[in-house]
């Protein structure tokens, strides 16, 4: 997660910033959040350990410098630590709404509550309540069983919404009390750190559907929810509504079974992939409809996994309010709930339609062969974390109003634990907690049809609470360990729900590149700093030939001592909060402050190392070539961000979480320019989908396995010589080249694959080794700007054959020749 400040103002509804994904600074120290306390306080170094490949000082870590860091609570001795038994499981089964023709069963957990009570809704909002019923508690879970016929006769055949009151410890039960009253109020939160409010309607956090946002484009003023002065007033009539969905027999399309080494990731928002694409019908532009009618351009262009940013419900129905970004929350990182789909990103917003349609999605997206997998965020909520200074206004949409000490992580009772940069962390170190982050991936890969998650700041979901009020890394317990336990994928990389980790957060410990638990992949931001730092920092920042080397094998110094392969890195050189590829190649800075549509946009790294090739467009696409080649080259599973294949750009804002806008909306209408870079890179997803060798599912050793006198991985000098230890650590040598044997790996269509990239300033005479009996050399690709004619790139078997072995190689370009048999 980048420089990302989501703090929802949640007295004016208003958010201010959001945000997420790896960082370029190193990250502030997470603390602690005062609930009477405003953002104040200083930051803490943290840098990363050292990879022994990288400098560690600038690792793009985590997140960023945090201009307003929450308090720090007083020194304390004690935490408050979670039980170890999770909740009594109530008869019958799981959490949440359940409808069948008998009956509505309801079930909700909460550990501390004294009074629950559920009502029942004509209408989402401002209805009359139908009926209104307590639940029985049984051990930590609160049942009802209500009878279909009571629910007809109490709000007909129409959409049942629903939502729950609860009472506790610091606002017992009074028979007095009535909605927007405070009989039997005592505190709005105690010293154990209960918040419990019956004038608060609180959202099931196991609800499938959500009837509408706290903030409505009618009703912008969040007062409603908070507590403190406003704690008399009932939410009730206002407040988002669970929806029941009856369950449905829908045939699903088979889900494709492709090991997760052979996968390209394209990661995309859903309504940014179609919302300003002409070929899809207006009213389906920006929702999963429209993203599956662009299935089979994917397949076509290489793609064979789709990453969604997130699509959990969240707060954003005020984005089309008025022009500008003023509280817009497109990118959604600030989950309401972890089970409903958003609304706004459906064509069918009725009770529900937005499950169908996704459903309906994810099957369009596999019947074409495509992977999807969608961006969840269980590291912190919406509910904020954002209070008066006068007194605790702290919203109640949900899981604070359920059961604030088990939803959330607390110490000594009121205080929250912050890594995050936006409110409190998720209480992880619960097992109640932990079950529902399982149910919800269960339920969005079983009954979505999801086939795998990509989790923001996932390390925050390893704290095992052993220290008091601190953040202490675990790899080997808790929800980290359960997920990838009860989603496993198996360990040759086959099929199985893909798990994928942003490996930091904000604070010390918290970022673990390379030590997630077994099962997990992982996003490889040394991969994506060190190649930047070798095509845009010459001079700079120096880089051997062997830091290189390491990266583009699949990062082994990384990933190999605890068992895991090339294919647990996610390589990427951008990611969807940062700069664009274009940009990356054509900015010097970032450039937040520009005007609507392009911004403004608040926060963003100072550390991009980004540049602009000197100012010339034709070097900087070939840098792109460059980069983009490299990706599809390297070992371990490569991760472009939507638009990449035609060079779109965000005009260098490199933080463009608020913009729900044309700048985020791909441009489906690419110049020429565009559309030749998009036949570039169609054609090297297409080079590394033929050939295996370039997705090992093992770590390439230098041997000989088939004794055919070509080694598996062989790097290489320029006079084609295999590279030693004197060349490889040399920061001056700045062509690094190497061979990898294909036919070991069972290829017919050729011997070997040849990389040469010469990443100086000046041109470089190569030599490529000498082929075997019967087989020559020829050029497959050269990303140099003078072949940009021919699309730098010739199509299988129309390779050109070499005059020789020499090649002379442009300054800051890569070629790929193929070893066949001579023509």
């Amino acid at each position: 997660m980048t420089r990302r400040q989501i703090t929802a103002l949640l007295l004016t509804g208003t958010l201010l910033a959001c945000g997420d994904t790896s960082s370029t600074d190193p990250p502030p120290q997470g603390g602690f959040i005062d609930p009477d306390a405003g953002q104040t306080g200083g930051e803490a170094d943290a840098s990363p350990p050292d990879s022994g490949a990288l400098d560690s000082s600038a690792p793009d870590s985590g997140a960023l410098d945090s201009e307003a860091p929450f308090d720090v609570a007083p020194d304390t001795h004690e935490a408050d630590v979670a039980p170890d038994a999770g909740p009594r499981p109530a008869p019958g089964g799981a959490l949440g709404a359940h409808l069948d023709d008998e009956a509505l069963t309801l079930r909700l957990f909460s550990e501390r509550a004294t009074r629950v009570e559920v009502w029942i809704y004509r209408e989402a909002v401002e209805g009359e309540v139908g009926l209104r019923r307590e639940l029985a508690r049984e051990g930590d879970v609160w049942s009802l069983v209500v009878p279909r016929g009571d629910v007809r006769e109490a709000i007909g055949d129409g959409p049942i919404y629903y939502g729950y009151r609860l009472w506790g410890p610091n606002w017992p039960w009074s028979e007095a009390w009535a909605p927007g009253t405070e009989e039997g109020f005592e505190a709005d939160v105690d010293e154990a750190g209960n918040r419990f409010n019956p004038n608060k309607l609180a959202l099931d956090p196991y609800a499938l559907e959500m009837s509408h946002d706290p903030w409505t484009p009618e009703r912008g003023d969040g007062r409603v929810y908070g507590s403190g002065e406003f704690r008399a007033l009932d939410s009730g009539p206002y407040a988002p509504k669970g929806i029941v969905l009856a369950p449905e027999g829908v045939e699903r399309s088979e889900a494709p079974t492709r090991p997760f080494r052979d996968e390209v990731i394209y990661e995309v928002h859903v309504r940014g992939l179609t919302r300003n694409d002409p070929s899809v019908p207006e009213a389906w532009r920006g929702t999963y409809r429209g993203a599956a009618e662009k299935a089979a351009w994917l397949r076509d262009l290489g793609v064979t996994a789709i990453e969604l940013l997130p699509l959990h419900e969240t707060p954003n129905a005020r984005n089309d309010v008025a022009e500008g970004t003023d509280g817009d929350n497109y990118w959604g990182y600030s989950t309401l709930s972890y089970f409903a789909p958003d609304r706004r990103y459906a064509a069918d917003r009725s009770p529900g339609g937005p499950t169908r349609e996704l459903k309906a999605m994810v099957d369009a997206f596999h019947r074409e062969g495509l992977k999807v997998y969608v961006d969840v965020v269980y590291n912190h909520t919406s509910e904020g974390g954002l209070w008066d200074r006068e007194g605790d206004t702290a919203a109640l949409l949900s899981w604070r109003a359920i059961d604030n000490h088990a939803y959330y992580q607390t110490h000594q009772g009121r205080w929250y634990l912050n890594h995050n940069g936006v409110g409190p962390d998720v209480g992880v170190c619960h097992p109640a907690t932990r079950a529902m982050i399982l149910d919800s991936l269960r339920y969005w890969h079983e009954g979505l049809g999801v086939d795998g998650f990509r989790f923001d700041l996932t390390t925050i979901l390893g704290n095992d609470c052993s220290q008091p009020g601190g953040f202490h890394y675990n790899r080997d317990t808790g929800v980290l360990v359960e997920a990838a336990e009860a989603l496993a994928r198996p360990a040759d990389g086959g099929p199985g729900v893909d798990l994928i980790a942003e490996p930091w957060g904000i604070g010390a410990g918290t970022y673990q590149v390379g030590n997630l638990p077994a099962g997990w992949a992982e996003w490889n931001d040394r991969y994506r700093d060190t190649l930047r730092d070798a095509q845009n920092r010459l001079g700079q920042a120096e880089t051997t030939p062997g830091w290189l080397a390491a990266r583009l094998h699949g990062s082994s110094d990384l990933y190999r001592d605890d068992g895991r392969q090339p294919w647990h890195s996610v390589n990427f050189l951008v990611a969807h909060d940062g700069f664009t590829l274009r940009d990356l190649y054509a900015c010097n800075g970032k450039h937040n402050d520009q005007p609507w549509p392009y911004g403004p946009s608040d926060g963003g790294s100072d550390n991009n190392r980004g540049w602009d090739q000197g100012g010339a467009p034709e070097a900087q696409r070939q840098a792109a070539r460059t980069g983009l080649a490299l990706l599809m080259l390297s070992a371990g599973v490569p991760m472009i961000t939507g638009g990449d294949e035609h060079l779109r750009s965000l005009r260098c804002n490199n933080n463009p979480y608020n913009l729900d806008s044309v700048a985020n909306w791909l441009d489906w209408s690419p110049q020429e320019e565009q559309a030749s870079f998009h036949r570039f890179a169609r054609h090297m997803m297409r080079f590394r989908a033929r050939h295996p060798a370039l997705r090992p599912a093992a770590y390439t050793e230098g041997v000989d396995r088939d004794d055919d006198g070509v080694l598996d991985i062989t790097w290489l000098t320029p006079s084609g010589q295999q590279a030693g230890g004197a060349f490889m650590d040399d920061p001056g040598n700045h062509l690094l080249a190497w061979r990898i044997d294909a036919d070991e790996v069972g290829e017919d269509a050729l011997r070997s694959i040849y990389v040469a990239w010469n990443r100086g300033d000046q041109a470089v005479r190569t030599e490529a080794p000498v082929p075997s009996d019967g087989q020559w050399w020829y050029r497959a690709v050269d990303t140099a700007a003078w072949l940009e004619g021919e699309d730098n790139a010739h199509e299988e078997g129309e390779e050109e054959a070499l005059p020789g072995r020499i090649y002379d190689l442009a300054p800051r370009s890569l070629i790929v020749l193929v070893e066949k048999a001579r023509r």
